[in-house]
């Protein structure tokens, strides 16, 4: 059995992605920034063949961590970086852990002839920090794909900026190793929805879900989107476990960045989604998937499917 360690492997996202590597026959090393906190992982030990997952202590900002996390692992992902909307310290909470941490990441691969393939899951932010809005160089109706130059804004919220740049710092990366014996490949979804493996109160991506469903506003950011009616481009949490897993059995991908998305609907017709009710409205296509259903061969689900098993 190959081993795979998955920084971020016990929260929204990282659930589906263990769950997807153990049904795929994997052991599985799960990260976990306080080992003693088992409430953040224990859902993991009721998955199919969760024998053969190990829980190992890891704070990524601790390069000598990163060094005893990546011993015996043949594949990697990087999914550990914090996703939090309401922050009190942008740098410590954010940027810090994200792009230290990417760096400290980067750092540590390098040195490990061992590994075969790493896939970081980036986020729409590496590719518009504006999202859910469009970027500034983009009207309604225009396409957003991995052709188009990133945009990024300093008055983007702190959390895409921290992905954008941690991104950046990927690809430069790559930029300046040409000799690597190992293909590193980024995701970057979209608005992840979809039902929660765990019970955890702190997941964010749940939580906006919570917050959709129940047309509430924690800020007046929020209060926009209901305002504005804006477009919202979604994608399905199995979805996005099954192109991270296709990311690392496919070769020739180096150095790509997918956009993952389904569907983008108005707030409005996903509030009426969660609660059951069909929408008014047609779904648009605003982040292209054209790319990662060629590459990896993915079929993304409508946007109403990953709204239902939630609701």
């Amino acid at each position: 059995m190959e081993t795979i360690g998955i920084i971020g492997g016990s929260g929204f996202i990282g659930s589906h992605v263990t769950k997807k590597f153990l049904q795929n026959n994997f052991k599985v090393k799960v990260s976990s920034t306080d080992i003693s906190n088992t409430e953040k992982y224990k859902h993991l030990k009721s998955l199919p063949h969760a024998e053969h997952i190990e829980i190992a202590a890891l704070n990524v900002e601790n390069i000598n961590q990163l060094r005893e996390f990546v011993k015996g692992c043949d594949l990697l992902i990087h999914g550990g970086t914090p996703f939090k909307l309401d922050v009190q310290d942008p740098e410590k909470e954010l940027l810090d852990p994200t792009i230290k941490g990417t760096k400290n990441f980067l750092e540590v691969i390098k040195e490990s002839p061992h590994i075969k393939r790493v896939v970081f899951i980036a986020s729409v932010g590496a590719v518009n920090t504006n999202f859910p809005l469009l970027p500034d160089n983009k009207k309604e109706g225009d396409l957003i794909s991995e052709n188009d130059t990133p945009f990024m804004s300093e008055e983007s919220h702190p959390y895409a900026q921290a992905k954008f740049l941690a991104h950046q710092t990927v690809e430069k990366f790559i930029a300046d190793h040409t000799d690597l014996n190992f293909e590193i490949v980024s995701v970057s979804p979209v608005g992840v929805m979809g039902k929660s493996l765990s019970q955890r109160q702190d997941s964010t991506s749940t939580g906006l879900q919570f917050l959709f469903k129940n047309k509430m506003a924690p800020n007046p950011h929020f209060q926009m989107y209901y305002d504005l009616n804006i477009d919202f481009a979604m994608v399905d949490v199995k979805d996005v476990a099954e192109a991270i897993y296709l990311a690392t059995q496919t070769n020739g991908i180096h150095g790509k960045n997918y956009l993952l998305s389904s569907e983008s609907y108005s707030v409005s017709d996903i509030t009426l989604m969660l609660n059951k009710q069909p929408p008014e409205g047609k779904p648009k296509t605003v982040y292209s998937n054209e790319l990662a259903k060629s590459d990896l061969g993915i079929d993304f689900n409508p946007a109403i499917s990953p709204l239902n098993e939630y609701s």
